[in-house]
């Protein structure tokens, strides 16, 4: 049993860094070769931890190797445009001006109810609404909307630019942990988060979690049970 846990601990180390050298997408994000590895890795995995009496090493080598192929396509890949064409394929415009390519759709394989579906994402229900649309290699539709049905924003509405607002805030304070960088970025230090925190006769070690902006407007929760 001890034996198990050891090399599922293991297996487990190697693929969790394994998987950060292939890089950070979500599951809806992999291109077709990075979804394979995926898969592969995860079924050659079970076997070491199944089989006690295969070697640890049958199982390492093949995932070390699967990893090692994918950092290497990739990076063949940022340079050269005919092989992420040949790995990853290529974009389909599936709209273009406002008419559905149903040719384009046939040869996806690609139903009305798949487009649908996508639209509806993207808080689309109506295909008149769209002007263009682009299946991309990851299977995701990427949609351009046509003018009238935009989402209003400041610039349609001729409103002038606040760049105080144009930062999000930023978590400074997390469970008591302050987030330095964080902090710099929003021009303060460590001075004035204990001046706020002093002014609100608490400890930075008892605020649950504390937002910043650039404009230096903040928001603070203090832990529950705290003085």
């Amino acid at each position: 049993m001890l034996v198990t846990f050891f090399r599922t601990l293991i297996l487990y180390v190697v693929i969790v860094f394994g998987v950060r050298l292939m890089g950070k997408r979500q599951l809806g994000e992999l291109q077709p070769s990075e979804l394979v590895v995926t898969i592969l890795i995860s079924n050659i995995a079970t076997l070491p931890i199944e089989e006690v009496e295969t070697p640890l090493f049958s199982g390492l080598l093949p995932i070390l190797s699967l990893v090692t192929f994918e950092v290497i396509i990739s990076a063949v890949n940022l340079h050269s445009r005919w092989m992420r064409r040949v790995f990853s394929g290529s974009p389909v415009v599936v709209i273009k001006n406002g008419e559905i390519d149903q040719k384009k759709l046939r040869e996806l394989r690609f139903s009305v109810d798949d487009l649908m579906a996508q639209l509806r994402q993207d808080q689309i229900f109506a295909v008149d609404e769209v002007d263009f649309a682009v299946v991309e290699t990851t299977g995701k539709l990427s949609v351009y909307q046509k003018y009238g049905a935009r989402t209003l924003t400041p610039k349609t509405l001729e409103m002038p630019d606040q760049p105080d607002q144009n930062a999000p805030p930023l978590v400074v304070v997390s469970d008591g942990h302050v987030y330095s960088d964080y902090l710099a970025l929003c021009g303060k230090d460590m001075a004035w988060l204990e001046d706020i925190a002093a002014s609100r006769r608490t400890a930075i070690g008892d605020i649950f979690v504390m937002t910043l902006d650039q404009a230096g407007n903040y928001h603070m929760v203090k832990r529950e049970g705290a003085v």
